[in-house]
């Protein structure tokens, strides 16, 4: 009796012990496609989620509030870094609890050092949205340098261009011959007064049948349209219909437009078959929990099956950018 007593307490050591040295299981990898590297203003604004849920309209005789869409006035907004050190730390530390690597562009210093601080959780874009910007061959040779993998975020719709104007086709015809992906903005302009702030903007440009002739032009380029091309779901639709290499993200509208907006959205686009070519994007600017903000719309979609949250937050990323599934763990 005694040495079972003591058998027993052996094992009840034994398995604490055990318990208390494995380590916590990681959490299912995340992939976000869409994430700003971009320097941090001390007196960046706290953010309400979901903030364009009530537009009201301005006034032209009245003072232009650039900064009231955002909103703050809700339980709990999101507060911005309010350096570029601290806005590092959380996106490490964010990015390591969560199991996430990010498609990041934006200012070079910063993505630069968010590479060397996480190699394995950083893949590098560049964007191009006009000509004006850097000519095709030095474009070509910043994608061929290694570091950057992709080509985005390409925005021509903020310049008063057409993606297939033809000043751009010679930077999608480099990213073609590279096989390198190619991330649009398509869509709206995102914060309700895009007419205030940004002057060559037209929301007819961001229409996706623009693609069409770039996509005829390279048939072997692979795009993904960010905003999904928000609110034009019937073009969207019809163009992936017509276009196997066409992907989307859900990036911006997915934390600033009505909730129940976004989920119609998003299940439209289920409806019409093309599960497999959603992909997770946040947008991410300067506000660290933002992408808690933006996951909570995925984990909280009833009418996605795991399977289908899976491969909206990791398996269609992995297929689109042609990645190695069996390096994520």
């Amino acid at each position: 009796m005694k040495l079972l007593a003591h058998f027993l307490l052996g094992c009840l050591l034994t398995g604490a012990a055990t318990a208390q040295t494995t380590p916590p299981r990681r959490p299912l990898p995340i992939i976000d496609v869409h994430v700003h590297a971009m320097r941090v203003s001390p007196s960046a604004s706290e953010m309400c989620p979901w903030f364009l849920k009530d537009m009201p309209g301005s006034d032209p005789t009245k003072p232009t509030p650039f900064m009231a869409f955002l909103q703050s006035d809700c339980v709990a907004p999101l507060q911005p870094a309010k350096s570029d050190k601290e806005m590092q730390a959380a996106l490490l530390e964010t990015m390591n609890r969560l199991n996430m690597t990010i498609i990041a562009s934006g200012d070079p210093l910063i993505l630069h050092n968010w590479k060397k601080a996480a190699p394995d959780r950083v893949i590098a874009s560049i964007g191009i949205s006009s000509p004006d910007q850097m000519s095709v061959a030095a474009f070509e040779d910043s994608l061929s340098s290694g570091f950057y993998k992709v080509m985005g975020e390409v925005a021509p719709q903020y310049q008063g261009l057409s993606p297939s104007d033809p000043s751009l086709d010679g930077y999608f015809a480099v990213a073609e011959k590279l096989a390198v992906p190619v991330g649009i903005h398509m869509g709206t302009g995102g914060n309700g007064m895009a007419n205030l702030t940004q002057a060559k903007y037209r929301a007819s440009l961001g229409r996706p049948f623009l693609l069409e002739d770039v996509l005829a032009r390279h048939p072997k380029l692979k795009i993904w349209v960010m905003h999904a091309g928000y609110p034009m779901a019937d073009e969207m639709i019809a163009l992936m219909g017509a276009n196997a290499y066409v992907y989307v993200d859900l990036a911006g509208f997915i934390w600033s437009y009505p909730q129940a907006e976004i989920h119609a959205y998003l299940k439209r686009l289920v409806q019409a078959g093309f599960g497999k070519r959603i992909m997770y994007g946040t947008d991410f600017m300067i506000w660290p929990k933002l992408f808690e903000t933006s996951l909570s719309v995925i984990e909280n979609a009833d009418y996605l099956s795991f399977e289908q949250k899976r491969d909206i937050l990791f398996n269609n990323a992995v297929r689109f950018f042609r990645l190695d599934a069996s390096k994520f763990k």
